[in-house]
This record gives C-alpha cells, sequence and structure tokens, in this order.
C-alpha cells in the first residue's frame, strides 16, 4: 500500500510543480528583505536563509523522476530553470537532459562544465548517448568516448550512423539472449544472475553461436511450461523483425498493429544487433506529432517557451513573411472591389463568412489527408481519386451550408439574388479548399518534404484570397 501511495504521489506533477514555484517566489523574496537589512553576522544569516527554501526544492526533487524534473525545468523562467538545475543529484543530469526538450536542454548543456558533461554522458547507455551526442562540444564526445569499452564504442557507432526517423537510431543494446538446446530450468538459473531484466523485457531472443536470431521465448512460455522443456520446444519461430535501416514510422505502425512491448533488430544476415522497445517508439511518435504540429503552424523547431525576443523571431519569421505576403494578396483582392463593396455594403459583412469557413474546410482536409499519408495509407498516385472524393464533399457540403447561408443573407438584406450569390461563393470556395487541401500535401510527399509544412498558413492564404475573389466577383457580375 505505501508503494501505490508513492506511486500515485509521483504521478500527480502539477502540485509539484506549483510547490517548487511557490519555495522559489518565497526564496527570492526572503533572500531580498534579507540583502536589505543591516544586522550582525548579516553574511551568516543570509547565507541560512538563502538555503533554506532551496533545501526544501533540493529535497523535492530528491524524491522525483528525471522525466518529472525536466517538466518541471522547462515549465520554469531561465533564472529559475538554473537555480533548479544546480539542485539536481549530479548522478540524473544525464536523464533529464535526454528529457528535456532540444532548446531547454542546449541552453542547460551550455552553462555545464565539460567535466559535468562527462560525468553526465557516462551514466548514460549507448543508445541514450546517441540521442545526447549532437548537443554535446565534440571535445566532450571525444572524452566519452575514450572512456567507453570496446563493446560499447562499436555500440555507439552503430547508434550514431544511422538517421534519427531509422529503427537504428532507436534500436537499445540491452537485452537477453538464450540458445534453443538449453532447457526452461536453465535459463530461469540464468535471469536470477540479473539484478534487474532490461526494461520492458517480455521476450527473450534466441540466437546461435554467432549470434543469428532462431526465435523468440516469451516470459509467459517460460513461466508456464514445464522447467525439463528445452527452448526450441517451445520457441516461436514466427516474430516480426526489423532492420536498422527501417523507418521509425513503419515500425511504430506494426507496434500499434500488433501490440507489441518490443521487437527484434537484425542485420541482412539475420544477426542480433538490439532490440526495439515500445517506450522508444511512444517517444518518437510523440516527437513526430509535435514536429508535424509545428510545421503546420510553419515553425521550423520547438521552442522553449521563455526563450529570447531574438530566438524567437528567428524561428518565426520566414513563414510569417510568407503571410504576410499573402495577407497583402487578400487585401489587394478586396481593394480590386472596393467600388462594389461602397455601392452594397452588405458584402463587407459577409465575405468573412466565406473565406474562413472555406479555410475551416481546407484545414480539416489536409489534416486527413497528412493523416492517412503518416500512416502510410496514401500512394503519390492517389491524388486523383482523393481530389474526386474531397470534391464531393465539398459540393455536399456547399449547397447544403451555403444555402443555409443564403437564406440568412435573404433573410438580413431582403435580397434573393444576394443569398444565391452566397451560396454559389460557398460552394465553389469550399470546392477550392478542397482541390488546395489536397494539392499542398500530395505535392509535398512526391517532392520529398513533410506534408505538413506550412499547410495550415498555405490553406488560409488561399482560401482567404480565393474567398474574397469568389464572392465579390459574383455580387459585381449580378448585383450591380
Amino acid at each position: 500500500m505505501p508503494e501505490i501511495e508513492e506511486r500515485q504521489h509521483q504521478d500527480d506533477i502539477q502540485p509539484r510543480l506549483r510547490e517548487v514555484q511557490r519555495l522559489l517566489a518565497r526564496h527570492k523574496l526572503v533572500e531580498s528583505l534579507v540583502s536589505r537589512q543591516e544586522m550582525p553576522r548579516h553574511n551568516l544569516v543570509e547565507n541560512l536563509v538563502h538555503r533554506q527554501h532551496l533545501t526544501e526544492v533540493e529535497r523535492l526533487l530528491d524524491h522525483m523522476h528525471p522525466a518529472d524534473i525536466a517538466y518541471i525545468l522547462e515549465a520554469l523562467p531561465p533564472d529559475e530553470r538554473l537555480i533548479v538545475w544546480d539542485l539536481v543529484k549530479a548522478e540524473q543530469d544525464g536523464e533529464i537532459l535526454l528529457e528535456l526538450s532540444d532548446p531547454v536542454r542546449e541552453s542547460l548543456i551550455e552553462t555545464m562544465h565539460p567535466d559535468e558533461l562527462v560525468a553526465a554522458a557516462e551514466k548514460l547507455d549507448a543508445d541514450e548517448l546517441a540521442d545526447l551526442a549532437p548537443d554535446l562540444p565534440q571535445e566532450v564526445m571525444q572524452d566519452v568516448f575514450r572512456s567507453l569499452d570496446v563493446e560499447e564504442r562499436e555500440q555507439l557507432r552503430a547508434a550514431m550512423s544511422y538517421e534519427e526517423h531509422r529503427v537504428g537510431a532507436l534500436m537499445d543494446f540491452e537485452m537477453v539472449t538464450v540458445r534453443e538446446d538449453v532447457s526452461l530450468e536453465a535459463v530461469l538459473r540464468y535471469l536470477r544472475l540479473f539484478e534487474n531484466l532490461p526494461d520492458h523485457t517480455d521476450q527473450l531472443f534466441v540466437v546461435d553461436r554467432e549470434d543469428h536470431l532462431q526465435g523468440v521465448l516469451t516470459l509467459s512460455r517460460l513461466l508456464v511450461n514445464d522447467p525439463d522443456v528445452t527452448v526450441g520446444q517451445i520457441m516461436s519461430s514466427d516474430m516480426l523483425t526489423l532492420q536498422p535501416t527501417d523507418e521509425a514510422e513503419a515500425a511504430a505502425q506494426a507496434f500499434e498493429r500488433y501490440d507489441l512491448v518490443s521487437a527484434a533488430v537484425v542485420d541482412e544476415h539475420n544477426k542480433l544487433v538490439g532490440r526495439l522497445t515500445v517506450n522508444a517508439v511512444l517517444d518518437f511518435i510523440r516527437e513526430d506529432t509535435e514536429t508535424e504540429i509545428l510545421a503546420q503552424a510553419g515553425l521550423r523547431e520547438g521552442e522553449d517557451i521563455f526563450a529570447s525576443v531574438w530566438d524567437s523571431v528567428k524561428n518565426r519569421w520566414s513563414w510569417l513573411a510568407i503571410n504576410l505576403v499573402t495577407a497583402f494578396i487578400a487585401s489587394r483582392v478586396i481593394g480590386a472591389f472596393e467600388g462594389s463593396i461602397e455601392k452594397l455594403v452588405a458584402l463587407a459583412a459577409l465575405m468573412p463568412i466565406v473565406a474562413g469557413i472555406g479555410g475551416n474546410s481546407g484545414n480539416q482536409t489536409i489534416t486527413m489527408i497528412v493523416r492517412a499519408i503518416a500512416l502510410g495509407q496514401v500512394a503519390p498516385d492517389a491524388a486523383r481519386k482523393l481530389l474526386r472524393k474531397e470534391l464531393g464533399v465539398a459540393l455536399f457540403n456547399g449547397i447544403i451550408w451555403g444555402s443555409l447561408l443564403g437564406i440568412i443573407a435573404f433573410w438580413l438584406y431582403d435580397s434573393a439574388l444576394l443569398g444565391l450569390v452566397m451560396t454559389s461563393a460557398m460552394t465553389l470556395n469550399l470546392m477550392l479548399a478542397a482541390t488546395v487541401g489536397v494539392a499542398i500535401p500530395m505535392t509535398m510527399q512526391k517532392i520529398g518534404r513533410d506534408p505538413a509544412l506550412g499547410s495550415s498558413v498555405l490553406i488560409t492564404a488561399v482560401t482567404d484570397s480565393g474567398g474574397f475573389f469568389i464572392f465579390l466577383g459574383l455580387a459585381t457580375l449580378f448585383l450591380l
């Protein structure tokens, strides 16, 4: 029961964040008051006050998981972040750095002495070190590399040789292997020699003397079968295997489809080189999703919420510049119909509705297409079929909702012709949104770019300019 209560307490991170923030605020306040007071033994009093609340923060951090500490660090402004970072146990530094977002990790690494970085990196496994390596100074990596044994060096080289989106970059090297000719009793005795099994061990990998994969032995089969049975008699040869060069996205889909906890990673000769686990897959999915969300808004990378103004400007300026150009185009479209708007003021009130609903519909189309591409459900040659389908949806929605808006326009302005223009403009703009919503991600995929890149910005630009042009053009032709 105490263990369950402690686990529940650890899972509730928000109260802990608020407690850290409260202690830091009190620390700053008291320190400020003491520094202004003149008293005997001022330095001693100031030092005691300085440690009072920080000791409470340190005690709180000592019982927290590295991922929770990383969450708290990201939620604090830079000055408070550095205070908390100095209170973290040195042996946890490496694990916490792995859990942090790239911008926050880089900012903390810049404040650390090379010896501290080497000490933190040396406590990580080869696959974890490969994740951290791109952010470490070159001289630090050289010192860490020299401290590794031969096997660890080879593992680190292997992990760093693969691109981020490959299975080889996500696999780890901690796994349990057995031979097929040994008994289950011998396997159980072997497992008892471990202090802890590697995380997410749900199966043992059966290999020959050259480490070629023969099959897998699940822990459930190991436990329920007779101890005198050999591994080869109950192992499964029908298992999913991955190669280091496989796409991580495809591997993630396989994990989801087959409810996997771990999978063997083999080379072209079927030699076992590592394993992929569900925690690495979940991390990849989360990072990939974050990247996609940022890409839709035209952001190149994640951003420290407390980053400097200049760093944030650099991350955001490019697509804002594009948006500025498209907004100028939209304004010129409206400017071309100033005379029409002056003659019929109702147009100014109705045209944002056409543009806004078109943008929303286009974003729905793009979201569906990007998701399908990410799941591998859309081939590059499927554009025509998707376009026909989305145009059908747009036509149906345009007639239904456009007619409703047309009736409202007729009721408000007592003009049946205005209602028909509203219905027609809505339908045409929804069809334009559908066309662009299919074309943008499919074109991006064809040229090898992220299908989500700037999609939200582009679809809004097209539906705004297109919606204004269609609505005001039809109104000019039929109403004036």
